[in-house]
């Protein structure tokens, strides 16, 4: 269903009926989202590399040892001479931001009309696992690309993620893919309508060993004591945890990766508050089938929540929170652009500053 053009614009917002404030696009609006009249040129191809057999070894050896930034062979000179640093700036960057938006138009079959939702899913789980304690875990790494982290019950699915941004990082090989997957978290929040989100680079990839133990991540079937519990490890407090679970506009569950099944929203490739005012307004019934608990709007019959979701507005102290982000999205825009910065963030050794944090231009 992707027009000849292939142009892409910003997510485009559903105009709300005159009984609700809620988006419901229909089936194929959802889908058009990612198919406006806004071009945009991209970077089309990688950084061209020029030189013998030997240089290109040595770059590639360069490129494993050092990580984040690239090491290209260039020339017919001596091997010494070969190996010539390459650092990244923030056009670099921009050129790979880009080739993932494009890329999300140009791959428009997955779920809802986008890969946007598991992008974002793939950068939340390689960051959610770190433990301020022990200092472990994080994004630093890219540990999932290896079992048993990849098989990890929380990560089913995410498969398709790493795969679909196998070719931004043939295309870009100076990218660890630590960077290249919270980056493509934050072109995913962007790309679907949510707020600027601030990155730097600076992660490295690292082996088999670093990989962490299973449980780090939520258990959609627990409460608010197993929140707290998951949260309060990577540092995080009940505001920021509401913050986080604003994600949760986006996407849906499937059967066949966390047994859950349905959307939150009605626009599950737009990032909005509605989770929120969902939560809130609907009236939300256990679903009466074989999967495991979970909760149905009694109205549509169409939308589900977790019994996490649910522990937001049962718990004290999480509620004026999402009360809060229902009356206002600015303000759910501002605190969740700064909780998934730092969730990005955690247990990074970044040899730069905050201040040289980057916001990459998104498509308009």
């Amino acid at each position: 269903m992707a027009s000849a053009s292939r142009s892409f614009t910003r997510v485009l917002r559903s105009t709300p009926t005159a009984s609700s404030t809620l988006r419901i696009p229909t089936a194929r609006s959802s889908r058009l989202i990612f198919q406006q009249q806004v071009r945009r040129g991209y970077s089309s191809e990688a950084p061209k590399q020029a030189g013998s057999r030997n240089a290109l070894l040595y770059g590639g050896i360069a490129t494993a040892v050092f990580g984040g930034a690239g090491y290209f062979a260039l020339g017919q000179q001596d091997s010494v001479n070969a190996v010539k640093a390459f650092t990244p700036s923030k056009e670099h960057y921009q050129e790979v931001y880009d080739a993932i938006a494009k890329r999300l138009v140009d791959e428009d079959q997955y779920d809802d009309g986008s890969y946007g939702p598991v992008l974002l899913r793939l950068a939340w789980h390689c960051s959610g696992t770190y433990d301020k304690a022990t200092g472990t875990g994080g994004s630093h790494g890219a540990t999932m690309r290896f079992a048993p982290e990849s098989d990890h019950g929380a990560n089913a699915g995410l498969a398709a993620a790493r795969n679909f941004l196998e070719p931004i990082k043939a295309q870009f090989p100076w990218l660890t893919y630590s960077d290249l997957w919270t980056l493509a978290g934050v072109a995913a929040i962007q790309e679907m309508g949510g707020p600027n989100v601030p990155w730097r680079p600076g992660r490295a990839d690292r082996d088999v060993s670093f990989c962490t133990p299973d449980g780090r991540l939520p258990d959609a079937s627990q409460g608010q004591d197993h929140l707290r519990a998951i949260f309060y490890r990577m540092g995080f407090n009940d505001q920021e945890i509401v913050a986080l679970s604003g994600a949760h506009a986006l996407g849906r569950c499937h059967t066949d990766r966390s047994g859950f099944e349905g959307p939150w929203t009605f626009s599950p490739i737009t990032l909005t508050n509605d989770y929120y005012k969902l939560l809130l307004s609907e009236k939300w019934n256990v679903r009466s089938w074989k999967g495991p608990k979970q909760f149905q709007d009694k109205g549509s019959k169409s939308l589900m929540m977790l019994p996490t979701d649910m522990a937001l507005i049962k718990d004290k102290s999480f509620r004026p929170w999402v009360e809060k982000y229902a009356k206002d999205e600015g303000a759910f825009f501002a605190d969740f652009a700064n909780v998934v910065m730092t969730l990005f963030e955690l247990g990074v050794p970044f040899e730069s500053s905050e201040k040289d944090r980057l916001v990459l231009k998104r498509t308009e």
